[in-house]
């Protein structure tokens, strides 16, 4: 949404964007597809949209993606282009990244509250195996392996420039040897997870926390991303998200504040009209079997203060927001 248009333009496209999701009451929402892109409709013919993945070698463990498994993507390339001309600056904590890196703390606080949210408690020694798609530089990845109760991350990522910088960063610490693997790719490139049962429970290799930060609002197709995204999940897991509720709000905060006046986004980093509201993702859960009743924390970040929780500020801006795959963790 350019800054320069006039206010009446400006006001008018506003007032014609529509929800990335469709109503809570929509009459009969098409299988599989509950959440309806505006600018990609996500349709159930399976029409692709076109994208491309690069593989390199990786400087920690190295993954490269296989042939996609699925008949669309929710890749836009012009993001793909964004954020690889972001990537140079991805590990410069006062560069075009800082609010990432800032909000990382956050992240990891949200998942220990979903862990502590738990009727059933982790097995003792149990140690976590991630998966973090949309992972960019590697931020959180590289964080969460470094947890002594994790057993490892798996990042996926589409973007060539950005995976390269993130493991060239990886490599610095041998530490995270063995422990996290950079995959060239998307969600939808990965191989479909084995889900063992009984006497074969140690073949199931799904995963205890699938992460999409600051992810979902720059896909297309979200539903059929998280449909996909979710398959990830073994029983007892967390899917795990943050992301920007559409409102009035979130694009004078996002839109102009950040990126046109203050300039601690860099331009072209959100598309308002791909923001999904608390709402629409609440009720997205609840029209599917088998996920437990979402968890939700709104944040607001403050100029000089970085992020800070506030209740309510969900339904105005970022929030985290999460899930659990019903089932016992094995």
């Amino acid at each position: 949404m350019a800054p320069s248009r006039a206010p009446s333009a400006l006001l008018r496209q506003l007032r014609r964007a529509r929800p990335n999701f469709t109503p809570a009451n929509a009459r009969a929402p098409a299988p599989r597809t509950a959440i309806t892109c505006r600018k990609f409709h996500s349709s159930s013919d399976g029409n692709a949209t076109t994208t491309t993945t690069t593989t390199s070698s990786a400087s920690t463990s190295s993954s490269s993606a296989p042939s996609s498994s699925s008949a669309y993507s929710s890749v836009n390339p012009s993001e793909v282009a964004h954020f690889n001309a972001l990537a140079s600056s991805w590990w410069d904590p006062h560069g075009p990244s800082r609010i990432l890196h800032l909000m990382n703390p956050l992240r990891h606080d949200f998942i220990r509250e979903c862990h502590a949210s738990q009727p059933d408690p982790l097995p003792a020694g149990h140690r976590a195996r991630y998966l973090d798609v949309g992972c960019g530089g590697g931020i959180f990845a590289e964080s969460a392996a470094r947890l002594p109760a994790t057993a490892s991350v798996t990042a996926v990522d589409p973007t060539p420039e950005v995976l390269r910088i993130a493991r060239a960063h990886a490599a610095r610490d041998p530490s995270l040897r063995g422990r996290l693997d950079y995959v060239a790719g998307t969600i939808e490139t990965l191989p479909p997870p084995r889900a063992g049962a009984g006497a074969d429970a140690g073949a199931d290799d799904r995963f205890d926390v699938v992460s999409l930060f600051e992810v979902i609002e720059h896909v297309d197709r979200p539903s059929q991303f998280l449909e996909r995204c979710g398959e990830f999940v073994r029983p007892g897991g967390w899917l795990v998200m943050s992301t920007i509720s559409r409102t009035w709000a979130s694009w004078f905060t996002t839109n102009f504040v950040a990126e046109d006046v203050l300039g601690i986004v860099p331009k072209g980093t959100h598309d308002w009209n791909k923001y999904i509201n608390e709402s629409e993702m609440r009720n997205y859960f609840a029209r599917k079997e088998g996920w437990s009743s979402p968890r939700v924390k709104g944040v607001v970040y403050v100029p000089g203060l970085g992020w800070r929780e506030v209740p309510g500020s969900e339904n105005v801006g970022n929030y985290f927001f999460a899930v659990r795959k019903d089932g016992p963790l094995r």
